[in-house]
């Protein structure tokens, strides 16, 4: 029986230690703020990607699965996002971001200005590890859900694919 609690209390310690080691939520959300915060003052990346009303850059590995009007769902393996743009909105106009705010509740809400044009990421957390995450420019707005763990990483790709927008 002594073993069984000697093992009880080392699992017990070795989640305590995992734990503490993965990035907490408020970590990853500064470090998402920072990688938006530089991309946004990029210069766009060259579209390579387009339908009917608009010109886009796709990532590698990035690919349109459907379109529907101001729609397009984007896949990576076996993640979504939904890119929208409403292209009677310049990338000065805050219509999207307002919008957006009325549809839920948002742990983090961050805004970009800068070179007359209006950003934004707006982060959701709808459990310990999984969030949703959007990120927007004037009027266009790209969303998805993702680990907590991979904030940054995928807001360094959303916000090159939203910025690259352009309107035909």
């Amino acid at each position: 029986m002594r073993s069984h609690y000697k093992a009880a209390l080392l699992l017990f310690f070795a989640i305590i230690l995992l734990s503490a080691c993965s990035a907490s939520l408020k970590e990853e959300q500064k470090v998402t703020m920072d990688t938006v915060n530089k991309a946004f003052n990029n210069k766009p990346k060259e579209t390579n990607n387009e339908n009917e009303d608009i010109k886009f850059y796709l990532p590698f590995g990035f690919e349109v699965e459907e379109e529907s009007p101001n729609n397009i769902i984007l896949k990576n393996g076996s993640k979504k996002y939904i890119l929208f743009y409403n292209q009677h909105e310049g990338p000065d106009s805050k219509v999207v971001y307002d919008a957006t705010l009325k549809q839920n509740e948002y742990d983090l809400k961050e805004t970009y200005n800068e070179n007359g044009k209006f950003g934004f990421l707006l982060i959701k957390n709808n459990d310990k590890k999984m969030n949703e995450m959007t990120i927007g420019v004037g009027g266009v707005k790209i969303t998805t859900n993702t680990k907590t763990k991979s904030l940054s990483t995928e807001a360094s790709s959303m916000i090159d694919i939203v910025q690259s927008v352009k309107m035909k």
